[in-house]
């Protein structure tokens, strides 16, 4: 994996990349960051996989600091991001709040968007969670919140979202690094208070006239983002809902084999590139 930078409107964006081909885009959620992504894109074949870091996430937790880092504002860090590269239209590919950025991607900027994948992500009015909602509300202690209590905060998360301890563990020692070298519980207290859930309850009419090739995966055991919602997803979209029995929220990490030959199976029915 290949990790790459480029300044784009004076923000320094952030992304890892790994093969060749048509390119796809994937997008994380809270709290991860490309990182997320670290199991999917080696298993990906005719694929350029390009895995964007939002701003204020990540390792580009900095960058966040001032910025507006709600899911609308993500969506046109995006497209600015993917136009200076020239990559569209890509496939896009988006996990949780990462899947709301897709989505708006898609209805404001067509033009980019070649197929979706989504994955356990928020949309209507399934979000913010309610950890998410009390983290708020406790936001300024947040704030100043100890590693010695952010710790086990994060790893909670981790634990409840994943399949085994194992892979909770797995993912924790990915995504806890950058929060402990860029002010931990600020940084997850910016997150927090960012999300809006107007910012997908504004697109919910123009889903089903996108008319572009989709696929949704979701865990069915999901803690926080309930399945009944990926099928209603999959339902606007006219899309397959490839349903992951004992799957928890945390797909792309634990079921990375699944969500590539989902991403397979969108590029088979897309017309060759040129």
């Amino acid at each position: 994996m290949e990790v790459r930078s480029r300044d784009v409107g004076g923000i320094r964006m952030r992304w890892e990349e790994y093969g060749r081909g048509r390119p796809a885009v994937f997008v994380h959620g809270i709290p991860t960051g490309a990182r997320l992504w670290r199991h999917v894109l080696p298993r990906l074949q005719g694929l350029r996989g390009l895995a964007w870091e939002m701003v204020g996430y990540g390792e580009s937790i900095d960058q966040g600091r001032g910025r507006d880092i709600s899911v609308a504002r993500q969506t046109e860090y995006l497209a600015a991001w993917v136009r200076t590269l020239g990559l569209g239209p890509a496939i896009m590919v988006g996990h949780d709040v990462g899947g709301g950025v897709v989505q708006r991607l898609a209805v404001f900027h067509r033009d980019l968007v070649a197929g979706l994948v989504l994955t356990d992500e928020v949309c209507y009015d399934n979000w913010p969670v309610p950890e998410a909602k009390l983290l708020r509300r406790v936001s300024p202690v947040l704030a100043r919140c100890p590693r010695v209590l952010l710790i086990p905060m994060l790893a909670v998360l981790m634990y409840r979202g994943h399949r085994t301890i194992g892979q909770a563990r797995e993912a924790f020692a990915q995504h806890w690094p950058p929060y402990a070298r860029s002010g931990g519980g600020a940084a997850l207290r910016r997150q927090v208070c960012s999300l809006d859930v107007r910012d997908t309850l504004a697109i919910v009419d123009q889903l089903p006239q996108l008319r572009l090739p989709a696929r949704v995966v979701w865990g069915a055991d999901d803690p926080w983002l309930d399945i009944g919602y990926g099928y209603r997803l999959a339902y606007d979209l006219s899309a397959r809902l490839e349903r992951i029995e004992g799957g928890r929220h945390f797909v792309p990490e634990d079921e990375p084999g699944r969500v590539a030959d989902t991403i397979h199976d969108l590029l088979a029915s897309l017309d060759p590139v040129g």
